[in-house]
């Protein structure tokens, strides 16, 4: 199996979107793409309700992700469970793949003998702690969001450090919408640590739409440029495919 890249958007946010492309339209062409789309539902005390909770399913459904839904005291650890099961999930269809090339369509992973099966998830867990991995972190700034922010924040911060543990490499992203100038705002590029949070965070302002599809089509326009430039300096780049 070639060894790649895996690529992560973790999209955080309360409510619905009601401004732009459609999100789940958006998700399903990262999807394509090869990157996988996961949501967290950040609840304060209040109830979300039922046309948030259908979106931020079919977001992550449609983007070949996982969606979880929970109150904000809760979130550093969802945050860090849905980043890590989403790169088992991708690593189990990579490995699908692999299988049904090699012993034909219809074997898979579920239908190994247990040995086997043992033998190949133990091949998926170093691929998980070795594998480059980037994840795109899309955060929802709108009004609701604001005594959120703290909470996401710290989140964050727990989620490097956890991911920084592995032996394979990571770079962050993190975007928020609705930006001071636009649907959506590049507040840390790349880079392996997020530490610079602390002091971007405070001066966040939260308030206007919720554009949640134009924020997922700049973090796919992102993706490509990068890609594009590590192209220029490594032909042979190759990526894990997000779609199981």
């Amino acid at each position: 199996m070639s060894r790649g890249t895996l690529r992560q958007i973790l999209l955080i946010t309360d409510g619905c979107s009601n401004h732009g492309e459609d999100p789940i339209a958006m998700a399903a062409l990262a999807k394509e793409q090869g990157i996988t789309v996961n949501v967290i539902g950040v609840l304060d005390q209040d109830t979300i309700d039922e046309s948030g909770l259908r979106e931020i399913e079919g977001i992550a459904l449609s983007g070949g992700g996982i969606s979880q839904v929970v109150y904000a005291k809760q979130l550093s650890q969802t945050v860090q469970m849905v980043t890590r099961k989403a790169m088992t999930q991708t690593l189990q269809g990579v490995v699908n793949k692999e299988l049904k090339q090699i012993l034909g369509s219809d074997v898979s992973l579920e239908n190994l003998p247990p040995e086997k099966r043992g033998e190949v998830m133990e091949v998926v867990d170093e691929l998980g702690e070795t594998v480059e991995l980037e994840v795109l972190i899309l955060i929802d700034t709108s009004g609701s969001m604001k005594t959120k922010l703290p909470t996401v924040k710290e989140a964050l911060l727990d989620l490097s450090l956890s991911l920084n543990a592995r032996i394979g490499d990571n770079r962050f992203a993190v975007f928020v919408f609705p930006g001071k100038r636009g649907n959506v705002e590049k507040i840390v590029d790349w880079t392996p640590e997020i530490e610079e949070l602390s002091t971007v965070f405070p001066k966040l302002t939260s308030g206007g739409l919720t554009p949640t599809g134009p924020a997922l089509r700049e973090a796919l326009t992102y993706f490509e440029r990068k890609r594009s430039l590590r192209s220029l300096i490594r032909d042979d780049e190759s990526y894990f495919e997000g779609s199981m």
